[in-house]
């Protein structure tokens, strides 16, 4: 029992410094197109979190910090459906945490959010079509959740280097995704900034949460299947 509660532990808090470092770097350098660096920094500040999370908690709860992820392991066999449930439970919970803490230092401090809606994703960039979100959400929680399922394989071994890869490959996803959906590929990241938003009177992420919700589940999904099947001798 205590080892299920360490590892729900690790999961809150990963998830609450991916949200904390990854949507307060958007709040606070932007994400637009006149503004290029703005993504490059972003990308970054998402995959560098993914990066010292794994080496921090890796050995602990694997990881996730997303409940894509997860249902990936779930579909492969790595964790049972009450470890699934427990994990999204302290996912999104953690999300609410690093929003939490975002909304008190922007808020005390003064500081403006340069996104105008604490890092929410949008359907701005695809000029607010549903359906070209859903096909940018999928298709980049697939290549994200691809890459994690590789290197976690038993069968190849990546050693040391899963981390670094799994975080430099969510970077790469968000430098596209960026400037087409904000890049959720977790519904967790998505869930408090978009409500969060909508408390500060942007109610468009709430609009298309589902979306960001839907999309990374149904991409992971895909990646699940899929990489069992290459996988199979």
């Amino acid at each position: 029992m205590l080892g299920v509660t360490k590892k729900l532990i690790a999961e809150f808090i990963g998830t609450a410094v991916l949200v904390f470092m990854g949507c307060g770097t958007a709040m606070l350098v932007g994400c637009d197109a006149a503004s290029g660096s703005g993504y490059l920094i972003t990308a970054l500040a998402f995959g560098l979190s993914i990066v010292a999370m794994a080496y921090s908690i890796g050995n602990i709860s694997g990881c996730h910090i997303n409940p894509a992820v997860s249902l990936a392991m779930l579909i492969r066999g790595s964790i049972d459906l009450s470890e699934y449930a427990g994990y999204v439970i302290a996912q999104v919970l953690g999300g609410f945490f690093g929003s939490c803490v975002l909304a008190v230092i922007f808020g005390l401090g003064g500081v403006d959010d340069l996104t105008g809606g604490f890092g929410a994703n949008s359907l701005a960039g695809v000029h607010g079509s549903a359906a070209a979100g859903l096909l940018v959400e999928i298709v980049l929680t697939f290549i994200f959740v691809m890459a994690i399922l590789g290197v976690t394989s038993e069968k190849f071994k990546h050693g040391s280097l899963g981390g670094l890869i799994i975080g430099l490959t969510l970077t790469f996803v968000h430098i596209l995704g960026i400037g087409l959906t904000g890049t959720s590929v977790n519904p967790a990241r998505s869930l408090a900034p978009a409500i969060f938003a909508a408390a500060k009177g942007n109610a468009a992420p709430i609009a298309s949460l589902w979306v960001f919700i839907s999309a990374p589940l149904i991409g992971a999904a895909l990646a699940a299947v899929v990489y069992g099947f290459l996988e199979k001798e």
